[in-house]
């Protein structure tokens, strides 16, 4: 299938991996900001088959995983009011607030259901009038568009028994976080094609410059990873710090014009808490005064709910690429894909159900100057 099987071609791998292994002549750590690139490298092998000079470390890329507990109790506490359908996406169900999930409001007898599109919310909305609809607004900006465009819809459709509980977060703050912090190794970063698809590449450059880092905006099978991988270590040998397009057949330099027009039509930008790790100025959206009347969090006054992360957790840390998910005590005893701890393992786009799914159970630690070598034949 085109664009599916040419990037799964394993003799184009082993020539990646060749160029890759005799470009690098010293230690560099790249951090890939996507799970869902998380998930193929852990899926394919790809970090146990780079040379030991490269380490790649996992990062604050899963938009389920980040949304902080706080947002998830909300929701929990929305969804279980009497005359409310609450929509969310698959991937929420399982994510645990302080002492359930919405799998467990849904067992109650709260009206829970899985949408596929924020659209799909809102045509419940317009069939229900008598009832409250409220669609889990999550996700990078990759997601905004499409939310956006359900509340505007709704607007025009004068429908006023829909709304959002929005917790959208931006990529370029959490970059900028993640390099201030006094742990950090990250010396290059692979940026995920599909933000860049939507807001192009424009909050990049500066970046770059700034930290010295290389940026390659890399796709999501396994030569485009290789492909990136190769680009920034590159730079990193040649003192190089720029911005380059590795997904071309999907990313334009100024993105999706239409969408970012109705994204910053509907959200405005505000401050935003990351689950395990904390608030991060400028790092997300917000509905508009122009649209507040569609905020579920306004509409339903859960607005003062607080909560602290479980201390035996760290997905903050797994998030911030200090650690592999088999550093922590609990993965896989007592945090499981049944019994889970965070949302990092319940997530199908997190570090640690990606560990769990391909059996990373006892991944040996990184040696300095890379991750350990295991013998791997390319699974791509």
């Amino acid at each position: 299938m085109k664009y599916i099987d040419e990037f799964n071609d394993p003799q184009l791998a082993r020539r990646l991996l060749d160029e890759i292994r005799a470009t690098a002549t010293r230690p560099w750590a790249l951090m890939e900001v996507c799970g869902g690139q998380t998930h193929s490298i852990i899926r394919h092998g790809i970090d146990q088959l780079l040379p030991e000079q490269v380490e790649l470390i996992h990062g604050p890329g899963c938009p389920v995983c980040v949304t902080p507990l706080e947002v998830i109790d909300k929701a929990l506490e929305i969804a279980a009011r009497p005359g409310v359908i609450f929509c969310s996406f698959g991937d929420m169900l399982r994510v645990p607030g302080t002492d359930r999930d919405l799998f467990r409001v849904k067992g109650e007898g709260g009206d829970v259901r899985v949408v596929y599109s924020p659209l799909d919310a809102l045509e419940l909305a317009r069939r229900n009038p008598d009832r409250e609809v409220v669609f889990f607004a999550i996700g990078f900006e990759t997601t905004a568009p499409a939310n956006a465009m359900a509340v505007h819809q709704a607007r025009r459709l004068g429908l006023t028994n829909f709304s959002l509980l929005v917790s959208h977060v931006r990529v370029p703050p959490a970059v900028e976080a993640i390099m201030t912090a006094p742990e950090c190794r990250v010396q290059g970063f692979l940026a995920a094609g599909h933000v860049c698809s939507v807001m192009g590449m424009a909050e990049y450059p500066e970046l770059a410059e700034r930290f010295r880092v290389p940026m390659v905006v890399t796709g999501f099978e396994p030569l485009d990873i290789l492909e990136g991988i190769r680009r920034a270590v590159r730079q990193l040998e040649r003192g190089e710090h720029r911005v380059e397009n590795a997904y071309p057949r999907a990313v334009r330099e100024e993105g999706n014009p239409a969408a970012v027009r109705m994204i910053e039509e509907v959200f405005e930008v505000t401050d935003r808490s990351w689950r395990g790790i904390g608030r991060i100025p400028a790092s997300g959206w917000r509905l508009t005064d122009a649209f507040r009347a569609y905020d579920a969090e306004h509409r339903f006054d859960v607005s003062g709910i607080r909560t602290e992360e479980p201390a035996e957790c760290r997905a903050g840390e797994v998030l911030q690429g200090l650690i592999k998910p088999t550093e922590c005590a609990a993965f896989g005893t007592t945090c499981t894909p049944r019994t889970p701890l965070g949302a990092t393992m319940v997530s199908s786009e997190g570090a640690c159900a990606a560990y769990y799914l391909y059996r990373r159970m006892n991944a040996p630690a990184p040696q300095a100057g890379g991750t350990a070598q295991q013998e791997v034949t390319p699974v791509v």
